[in-house]
């Protein structure tokens, strides 16, 4: 097991010596944050700090205890695995500070949820509402300024909106800007709502009043499918993470079958131990796949 131990320290030493070495001005705690930034802002679809503010304002966010009680149930239940696993104190150490350290992770997940649901409902606000002034005003760029003075709309959905509004006119058609939402939004009922808009707008349909009513109806079985796939998720997700969690446990009550001579004897044979790790790493996989099925975007599909 020291053999283990060693060859992580001598691995994070060459990491260390290679950043270094690459930059000699440059501190490597700080070369390292602003590397992974850099990777984050390329591939993330929205920023930690903008998910997470959101998340404090709707009062969705955890507390420092709420953290402090995940940071010790998650890092109890790692190093518990890897002491019953391998009878090994530092593995369990290992396997609890790994564990920790995805803890960052699995907030995102949750905060991007929270973040996207915002986002949804705020769609689904601006998608009604606009039908409902083109009723009114038989303008689309109208219809929006309407939706925009109206202060039922938050960011960033209000910023957008308003965007449109200005490409509309600087552009003296909503095409462009119809484009940009539909990019920035990819939502079927924006889209299905903004090319009837166009179709409007470019053919002068005269059935837009039924049109519009049957638009809002689909909106509305849209919205109700979407919130009852939430509810089936949420349902999925309290059984998926019992199921995982004993998927842990089947090795442990193996060894009690076995009993701990005998389990302890089969420690020695190098392959077991591997098979023993490929079953934590694939058990931990498992469950971070289902936390992120969870926590994706809805509403999208």
């Amino acid at each position: 097991m020291n053999t283990y131990f060693e060859l992580i320290i001598l691995l994070a030493i060459a990491i260390f010596i290679v950043l270094y070495r690459r930059n000699p001005g440059e501190n490597v705690y700080n070369y390292f944050l602003s590397s992974v930034g850099k990777v984050y802002d390329r591939y993330a679809p929205f920023s930690f700090k903008i998910v997470r503010e959101k998340a404090i304002e709707l009062g969705q966010e955890y507390t420092t205890k709420q953290y402090l009680i995940q940071i010790v149930l998650m890092g109890g239940f790692a190093a518990i695995v890897g002491y019953f696993y391998f009878y090994s104190i530092i593995i369990a150490i290992i396997y609890s500070v790994v564990t920790i350290s995805f803890i960052p992770y699995l907030a995102f997940l949750r905060l991007q949820r929270i973040y996207s649901e915002y986002v949804f409902e705020q769609i689904q606000t601006y998608t009604t509402n606009v039908i409902m002034e083109f009723n009114t005003t038989q303008s689309f760029v109208k219809s929006l300024e309407g939706v925009r003075d109206s202060g039922i709309l938050e960011d960033p959905v209000l910023s957008d909106v308003k965007k449109m509004i200005d490409m509309s006119y600087q552009n003296g058609t909503i095409n462009a800007s119809l484009e940009y939402f539909n990019e920035k939004y990819p939502y079927y009922m924006v889209k299905n709502m903004h090319q009837l808009f166009l179709q409007i707008t470019q053919e002068g349909a005269k059935d837009a009043g039924e049109s519009l009513e049957n638009m809002s109806m689909d909106i509305d079985s849209l919205v109700e499918g979407v919130y009852r796939d939430q509810m089936d998720r949420k349902n999925f997700h309290g059984r998926f993470i019992k199921f995982g969690l004993m998927l842990f446990l089947l090795v442990i009550v193996l060894r009690f079958l076995l009993g701990e001579e005998n389990y302890i004897s089969l420690l020695d044979i190098w392959y077991v131990q591997i098979i023993l790790h490929a079953i934590v790493v694939i058990n931990a996989f498992f469950l971070l796949s289902g936390e992120k099925y969870y926590n994706d975007d809805v509403g999208v599909e």
